[in-house]
């Protein structure tokens, strides 16, 4: 499958045209758009049913299929949404770790990600303060993804700047009974993926599993990870049915860390002394358990259920961390789609609970001094590795969240939707610390959420949206969110105004979304150390830009009938800067470039058969730390792949090659207040690399 702009309308012109048809274009009409008759979605929606059900959405949303992505090396999330406008993905900076910014949201985070409410099958996966990390999620193992940026996640209650991100597997009903996968690369990199399928009467189930080894183009960066992950459905009748979810993940990475600027450009396989002197590692045991009953009856249709997630993280780093994570959550959501007065109108509501508990415990180094002393090898008497000594700190944290929301759309007219939606959140923040009990405390945030929208059919195959919206973040516990000695962490709020389009003609299709929001207490945090970072609330600040791609297909049927070649674009414009801020103006917030652009022109044949060139081209530098005085470079990126996509069952292959030029780049920073280029905070960015994959399923 090529990868198309992942544009809602060009989501349903790659299914039915690249999968569907085999030809280039197909004449048909545009059901990812129209929806204005109500039609009955399954009880676990397929993609064709999740388009056209987040097309009702009045704002910027996206529906990422499967065969966009996994035919090429599917290895992390930059895999999945990099192509999708407003949604920076960083390169891995070790094993699968890459940070996702939506808008800018979380965009100063060294590690994990914050600002994005991710989902799995609309279950939570953030851990109950707010922070996700994404190294537990398998690209190979969903059937799509759900793209809400901004309030525009209303639907699950979401809250956040960045919006929401909703990864659903598949099930016994449309998975392949047998599928495996083998996939290679430069680096050492391997991977071995399986899954398998069955119905049996009023049950069904659905398990995939991955091996994936790779030792990294920079030094101590080597790493593996084990995924596992399924769910078993029992349908009681046409309208009624639960479904047992479980996934498991065994992850071992080493960590190469930051460098500076010189370094990363000029040799960029190499490690940060620091790094490789403690050894550091993060290493993650985690498995998660939910359940998910759908009852349908009539226009009304109602979800519930209950997870427990348990993760344990043994993490070298800037000081020994090792922690425990447990969360504990339920959920209930009801939609409703009927006709009243005469008047079409979907409702959607629900609530969502969460209850955590963190332990955390910190250990300093043996034989080093507290916290390490760069360049540690120059101290006497020290030994490397990471070996524990005295305890350095103990934390323990239950965060919890309680949060209800209404979405309600009303068809004012056949092509005119009015969307008014609320959501209220509750969060608790306590901390207890058993080392200095002065450092404990609890903070309280209640926050409202209010949206308006509106959604206009311009066309049966196009469309106009404007919304505008509030959201609020709480504060994470990671960035010691409860301090009484300091003045505590606020919670960020936001106001964000929205318009845009989407569409398609016949060989033509689009999606643009304009947008601003004006922050307060924005969450920042900002790098003091390699690997670490000090959390503050930035009084105001604006984020606002532009999101856009196109596709479109010419010289069909040039060499067979339905061929032809097909060009696909993305373009995002940041426009991130404080607002008379007292220490650093009116100046450009740092760490996401000011512009990106990506673009494919790809020949593809009617028997499978696919080729050619994309780019990623960041034409202008952007910052790399608040006061403006240091920038990343720009670079442009050369790739190609071509290969045998046989959707459905039988083989299919790829070829793929990156960055063949072998540019030298930085590929992401850790925000910093002020920096010099001697400052290790740049990661370096992916030489040139081969990689290649088969595919087999019945």
């Amino acid at each position: 499958m090529i990868r198309v702009f992942h544009a809602p309308c060009a989501l349903a012109v790659g299914i039915s045209v690249f999968v569907g048809s085999g030809s280039l274009h197909a004449q048909t009409s545009f059901p990812a758009v129209v929806v204005s008759a109500r039609t009955e979605t399954p009880l676990v929606p397929n993609t064709a049913h999740a388009t056209a059900m987040i097309n009702r959405i009045a704002g910027g949303v996206e529906v990422v299929p499967d065969t966009t992505f996994k035919n090429g090396p599917a290895a992390t999330l930059k895999d999945v949404l990099a192509w999708v406008p407003g949604v920076f993905t960083s390169e891995a900076r070790y094993g699968d770790d890459v940070r996702v910014s939506i808008r800018g949201s979380g965009l100063s985070r060294p590690y994990g990600n914050r600002g994005i409410n991710m989902y799995m099958d609309g279950i939570p996966i953030n851990t109950s303060d707010g922070l996700v990390d994404l190294f537990e999620i398998d690209p190979s193992a969903y059937r799509y993804a759900e793209v809400f940026k901004g309030a525009n996640g209303m639907r699950y209650g979401a809250n956040s700047l960045g919006g929401a991100v909703n990864f659903v597997t598949p099930t016994g009903y449309d998975a392949p009974r047998f599928q495996a996968r083998l996939d290679a690369g430069s680096f050492g990199r391997g991977r071995i993926q399986a899954s398998g399928s069955t119905i049996n009467g009023n049950m069904d189930g659905f398990m995939t599993g991955s091996v994936q080894r790779e030792d990294g183009e920079r030094d101590h960066i080597d790493g593996h990870q084990e995924r596992i992950s399924g769910n078993l459905g029992y349908r009681f009748s046409p309208d009624a049915e639960t479904r047992l979810y479980v996934n498991a993940n065994r992850i071992r990475d080493h960590m190469a860390g930051e460098l500076d600027e010189a370094t990363a450009l000029s040799s960029p396989h190499t490690a940060n002394g620091d790094f490789v002197w403690k050894d550091q590692q993060r290493n993650i045991d985690s498995y998660r358990i939910a359940n998910k009953t759908t009852v349908r009856w009539g226009d009304t249709r109602l979800e519930f259920g209950l997870y427990h997630v348990h993760r344990h993280v043994d993490h070298p780093n800037w000081s020994y961390l090792d922690y425990s994570a447990s969360d504990n959550g339920g959920f209930a959501r009801v939609t409703d789609d009927r006709e009243i007065s005469g008047l079409r109108n979907t409702l959607a509501a629900g609530i969502n609970v969460q209850d955590g508990t963190i332990t955390s415990k910190s250990y300093w180094y043996a034989n080093t001094y507290p916290y390490g002393s760069y360049p540690v090898d120059a101290i006497a008497g020290a030994s490397p590795g990471a070996v524990k000594a005295a305890l350095a700190s103990s934390t323990v944290d239950r965060p919890r969240n309680a949060s209800i929301y209404v979405d309600d759309s009303l068809f004012v007219r056949p092509d005119l939707t009015l969307n008014l939606g609320v959501g209220f959140q509750h969060a608790e923040r306590p901390r207890d610390n058993r080392l200095n009990p002065a450092q404990s405390g609890k903070l309280t945030f209640n926050n409202a959420t209010p949206k308006i929208g509106l959604l206009w059919d311009l066309t049966p195959s196009s469309q106009l949206f404007t919304n505008i919206s509030r959201s609020a973040e709480a504060p994470t516990y990671d960035v010691n969110a409860v301090v009484t000695v300091n003045a505590p962490l606020k919670v960020q709020t936001a106001t964000t105004y929205e318009v845009g389009t989407r569409g398609h003609l016949q060989d033509v299709h689009w999606d643009v979304s304009l947008y601003r929001a004006r922050i307060h207490d924005e969450l920042q945090c900002i790098s003091t150390y390699p690997g670490s970072c000090t959390a503050i609330n930035a009084a105001h600040t604006v984020h606002q830009g532009i999101e856009a791609g196109a596709g479109i297909a010419f010289l069909k049927s040039v060499f067979a009938g339905g061929d032809g070649l097909l060009l696909n674009a993305s373009y995002v414009y940041n426009d991130f800067h404080f607002d008379n801020d007292p220490v650093y103006g009116n100046n450009r917030l740092a760490g996401v470039p000011t512009q990106l652009v990506r673009a494919e022109l790809l020949y593809r044949h009617p028997g499978g058969f696919y080729a050619g060139p994309n780019v990623e081209w960041m034409p202008l530098s952007y910052f790399a730390d608040n006061a403006n005085t240091t920038k990343v470079g720009r670079y442009a990126l050369l790739n190609f792949r071509l290969g045998i996509d046989k959707t459905g069952t039988g083989w299919s292959s790829y070829l793929e090659g990156r960055n063949l030029t072998g540019k030298r780049y930085v590929s992401a920073v850790d925000v910093a207040g002020l920096a010099t280029a001697q400052s290790e905070i740049f990661y370096p960015g992916t030489g040139r690399s081969i990689h290649a994959g088969v595919d087999f399923s019945f």
